[in-house]
C-alpha cells in the first residue's frame, strides 16, 4: 500500500517527536508498505519548502509571504498524492486546523484517498494555558475549524481511550517503541550502590511535574534530619530542555528551599551514547507526574514505553492500561503531593526483575504492530469508503 505520512514541520536530531515519527514510518515499512514522508522545513539558503523524502515538491520562497503561503497552499501535496497513487494519508495533528486544510482534505476524499489524523495528546486545550499569547491565538483558530476539518477524515488516531474526538470516530492504539534504537539498561552496582539515582527524560513541561520529585527529595532529607535517620544519598538527573520560566518558578525555589543544589543535575538535551551513560548511572526513572494539571486522566505516553523498552523500573501518575499492573511500575497519586522517596527506596529494595524481562512485556507495543492497527482499521471498516461532504 502507498502511504503518505504528512507532517506540518521539520525535524531535529535531538527531538523525541522527530524520532517517534521516523520510527512510525519505519514500522509501516516493516509491514511491507510503500511509505513517503512529507514535511515542511526551511532550506540552508532560507527558502521555505515542502519536501517528500528529502526532495522539494514546492519552494514557497523566502520572507513572511512565503511563511504565509506554506500554511495556505497544499496543492503540491494533493498533486503528489494523485500522481503517485497514494492510498492513505497519515497526518500528525499540529493544532493547525484552518479553511485551507479543510479544502485540501475535502479534495483528497473526493479523489478516493483515505486519510487519518493522529492526535498525539488528547485533550490538549489546557496545555496552552501557560503558552505565550501567539500560541493561544493559534489554538483559538484550531478550535474554530477542527470539527469541520476532521469531518473529512476516516478516523482520528489516538493514544487515549476516547471513542470520539472532535466529532470523528477514533482508532485507539498505544504509543510504540523501536527495539533497534533503545539499548537495554545496564546499571552497574558499585560504591554508588548506597546512593539512589533517579532519571527523568523530557522536554520539560508543567505536566511532567518534576517539581513533585524535587519536593519529595526535600521532604525526605528534612525528615531524616528531624528523626535522625540514616538517609541514602538521592540524586535526580533531569535530561532535556527546561524553559527558563519553569526553571525560575517551579524548580529553583524548591531547590533553594531544601538546599538541593548538588542533588538535582540538569544535563540538558542528550541522545545516543551520552544519554545511555546517564541512564546506566540510574536505578529508577520518572514518568509524567502531573497530567492532571492539563486535564488528562488516561494517556499512553511514549516515555513509559521507552523506559520499559530499556528495562528500567519507573513511576507515573496517569492511567495507562499497558502498565498500570506491571510489577516494575510504581504508581503515584494524581495530585500535587511530594513524591515519597522512602516508597521508591522500599520498592527497589524488593525489586529483582531483569531489564531483558521488562523489555519482553512490551514486544507487542513495537511500532510495526501499532501502525498496522491503523491500516487495518481504515480498510476493514465499511465506513472507510464513505465520502463526507
Amino acid at each position: 500500500m502507498k502511504i503518505l505520512f504528512l507532517v506540518y514541520h521539520g525535524f531535529e536530531d535531538y527531538s523525541g517527536i522527530s524520532k517517534k515519527i521516523h520510527y512510525q514510518v519505519k514500522g509501516l515499512k516493516e509491514n511491507g508498505h510503500d511509505v513517503r514522508l512529507c514535511y515542511y522545513d526551511v532550506s540552508s539558503d532560507g527558502h521555505r519548502c515542502r519536501y517528500v523524502d528529502g526532495q522539494v515538491i514546492k519552494d514557497y520562497g523566502t520572507g513572511k509571504w512565503a511563511a504565509m503561503r506554506q500554511r495556505m497552499d497544499y496543492r503540491c501535496v494533493y498533486d503528489y498524492c494523485v500522481r503517485e497513487g497514494i492510498q492513505l494519508i497519515y497526518a500528525r495533528c499540529f493544532m493547525n486546523a484552518n479553511p485551507f486544510l479543510i479544502k485540501f482534505f475535502k479534495g483528497i476524499r473526493k479523489a478516493g484517498i483515505h486519510a487519518v489524523t493522529e492526535v498525539p495528546t488528547y485533550p490538549y486545550d489546557q496545555e496552552f494555558n501557560t503558552f505565550e499569547w501567539k500560541m493561544r491565538l493559534e489554538l483559538k483558530m484550531d478550535q474554530l475549524f477542527r470539527n469541520r476539518l476532521y469531518k473529512q477524515m476516516d478516523a482520528m488516531v489516538t493514544f487515549s481511550d476516547a471513542k470520539e474526538i472532535f466529532g470523528q470516530r477514533t482508532i485507539n492504539i498505544s504509543n510504540g517503541v523501536d527495539f533497534d534504537s533503545i539499548p537495554l539498561h545496564n546499571f552497574q552496582p558499585s560504591t554508588l550502590n548506597s546512593q539512589l539515582h533517579l532519571i527523568g527524560v523530557a522536554e520539560v513541561h508543567p505536566w511532567h511535574a518534576f517539581d513533585r520529585v524535587i519536593a519529595g527529595m526535600g521532604e525526605y532529607y528534612r525528615k531524616c534530619g528531624v528523626e535522625r535517620l540514616e538517609c541514602r544519598e538521592v540524586y535526580f538527573h533531569i535530561v532535556g530542555g527546561v524553559h527558563p520560566y519553569h526553571m525560575e518558578h517551579d524548580f529553583r525555589p524548591l531547590i533553594e528551599k531544601y538546599g538541593l543544589q548538588e542533588k538535582i543535575i540538569f544535563h540538558g538535551t542528550l541522545f545516543g551514547k551520552e544519554l545511555d551513560e546517564v541512564f546506566n548511572q540510574c536505578q529508577f526513572a520518572i514518568g509524567s507526574l502531573g497530567r492532571h494539571r492539563s486535564g488528562i486522566t488516561v494517556i499512553k505516553t511514549l516515555k513509559n514505553r521507552e523506559y520499559a523498552t530499556r528495562g528500567i523500573p519507573f513511576i507515573y501518575s496517569e492511567q495507562d492500561s499497558d502498565f498500570d499492573h506491571q510489577p516494575y511500575v510504581l504508581k503515584a497519586l494524581a495530585d500535587e503531593s511530594p513524591i515519597d522517596i522512602h516508597q521508591i527506596i522500599d520498592f527497589l529494595n524488593n525489586f529483582s526483575m531483569q531489564p531483558e524481562n521488562i523489555r519482553k512485556t512490551v514486544e507487542s507495543l513495537q511500532w510495526k504492530y501499532q501502525m498496522q492497527k491503523v491500516v487495518d482499521a481504515v480498510f476493514n471498516s465499511q465506513s472507510a469508503s464513505s465520502i463526507v461532504e
